[in-house]
């Protein structure tokens, strides 16, 4: 009888790599929302030898056999046997929402750190510095903070995260550049739009396409005021609803359960022809989170922009694109003066997503005098 268990014990647990060793691959990419370490490559050189122990029990964590079955077979009894996430970096929500905890996003929620009086004089010179370095040469500037979920839906939080401060960094910020009219708050447009019909993904840490919308219309207010010959925005009427139930999102996939969870995508259908494309990088989809997106359109009464973004400026691509000529979207945080002067544009957008004021610092001596 002894026996008989250690060999099945031994069975059991040489199983994975047997699997591996018969070509068998225990991962399933599309449901964890990281790529897997691929197999090690060994060449003649030392280094690579070297390496190849680390990364061979990296490349056989992320695909030994079974692997996505047992990350499934986890999320699922953590979710829904316990009630808690499976990842620290997703908040467990009400009524099937969920909510991004990592990247200081759960202290944003709570107001645990305010700015310091140094952080935010910091802030304002950097953004009235790029102001006034752009005023000089004719050129507007629009600068806005997207909402992170937990902003618009708190009331979807679990209670046991509690508001330490009345104040967010947010509120600090939009209060310390009242009087440059720099700022654009889309906070208040979301609320009012959420009373009507979701505006944010619920396995997903952005704002869907009816979300992204409400603030586009925002932001084009916004640049229209500044630069006239910008077309008015589209209007709700020039859209049809289209609702589909899709696979989990980021956050399913940070908790291994993106085939798992369901949600229904709230999207829009324009139903005039956008003329707005892709033109750097070729085959990229206007959506798609690169580092440098381009798109254009053949007239050149539209004016130019330069739009400094992060995931959040993804969604509003397909908008914003339709009122430019030509419209550069570039990854990063910072502003970025050389880019400016290479693309010689009529605005420049810089939107930051909320939490991010918590881990980035701007940098005003990086913006040349005017």
């Amino acid at each position: 009888m002894k026996r008989a268990l250690v060999v099945l014990f031994v069975a059991t647990i040489s199983l994975p790599l047997a699997l591996n060793l018969a070509g068998v691959d225990g991962a399933d990419p599309g449901a964890e929302n990281r790529e897997l370490a691929a197999f090690p490559h060994v060449d003649a050189s030392l280094s690579s030898v070297a390496a190849l122990p680390a990364a061979f029990s990296r490349w056989f964590d992320d695909h030994f056999g079974f692997r996505s079955l047992l990350v499934r077979w986890y999320g699922e009894s953590r979710l829904f046997g316990l009630g808690v996430s499976p990842s620290a970096a997703v908040v467990n929500g009400a009524d099937g929402w969920f909510f991004y905890g990592d990247d200081k996003a759960v202290e944003d929620f709570a107001n645990a750190e305010p700015m310091t009086d140094e952080a935010l004089s910091n802030w304002r010179a950097a953004i009235v510095r790029a102001r006034d370095w752009l005023r000089a040469r004719g050129i507007a500037y629009v600068f806005t903070i997207a909402p992170d979920k937990h902003v618009i839906y708190a009331d979807e939080m679990p209670p046991t995260i509690v508001r330490l401060g009345d104040l967010s960094r947010t509120d600090q910020l939009f209060t310390a550049l009242q009087d440059t009219g720099l700022a654009v708050d889309v906070r208040g447009v979301e609320l009012e739009a959420k009373s009507r019909e979701r505006v944010y993904q619920k396995t997903d840490t952005h704002w869907n396409e009816r979300g992204a919308f409400v603030a586009y219309q925002r932001i084009i207010q916004a640049v229209r005021a500044r630069v006239p010959a910008t077309p008015p925005a589209w209007r709700r009427e020039d859209f049809v609803r289209a609702d589909r139930t899709i696979e989990g999102l980021d956050l399913a996939g940070m908790m291994g359960l993106t085939r798992v969870l369901r949600e229904t995508d709230l999207t829009l259908v324009p139903t005039r022809a956008r003329r707005a494309r892709v033109v750097d990088p070729a085959g990229a989809g206007a959506t798609d989170e690169l580092g440098r997106i381009v798109t254009e359109i053949d007239d050149p009464s539209l004016p130019r922009a330069v739009i400094f973004r992060d995931s959040f400026t993804s969604q509003l691509v397909p908008f914003l694109s339709e009122h430019f000529s030509r419209a550069v979207y570039l990854w990063q945080n910072d502003f970025d003066a050389n880019a400016v002067t290479e693309e010689r544009p009529d605005v420049v957008i810089q939107e930051i997503v909320g939490r991010h004021l918590y881990n980035f610092i701007p940098s005003p001596e990086l913006v040349p005098k005017p």
